[in-house]
């Protein structure tokens, strides 16, 4: 399965045939691997390109449960901007306060979002401050100035 993964994210595409087709054949695929697939892809995964980390990041959402969730814990460590938004954007997904004491937990995630958050754009300052909201550490909008 993971070689079929691997195909799917690294065929190039257009955007629109991305998030409309491709990302969920992978999501789909993603559904049929079995232990041994995940701890492939996690390995594999740090020497990929930026662009299938990306794709692969996108596709994590919570049906993925802990293996996607470790993943996307460890492709926040990459040092690129827009892949940190696409992970933080996806672990919005996973609601169960288990998974939201894991992300209160690591201090130096919630720093670099801190971080992110100050130069922010609009769309970009709005995924951060929900992601945020959903850990339950961020003032709802009627207490902001």
């Amino acid at each position: 399965m993971y070689k079929e993964l691997d195909n799917l994210l690294s065929a190039e595409t257009t955007v629109d045939s991305w998030y409309d087709d491709g990302c969920v054949i992978a999501i789909e695929i993603l559904g049929d691997f079995n232990p041994d697939d995940w701890d492939f892809l996690s390995r594999a995964a740090w020497s990929k390109p930026l662009n299938w980390q990306k794709k692969l990041a996108y596709c994590l959402d919570s049906t993925q449960q802990i293996h996607g969730f470790e993943l996307l814990i460890s492709l926040l460590t990459v040092g690129d901007r827009e892949l940190f938004e696409i992970c933080i954007d996806t672990l919005r997904s996973y609601t169960s306060p288990e998974y939201k004491q894991r992300l209160i937990h690591e201090p130096l995630l919630l720093e670099r979002v801190a971080t992110v958050l100050s130069g922010a754009g609009i769309a970009e300052r709005r995924v951060l401050e929900d992601f945020l909201r959903g850990l339950i550490i961020w003032p709802d909008s009627e207490g902001c100035t």
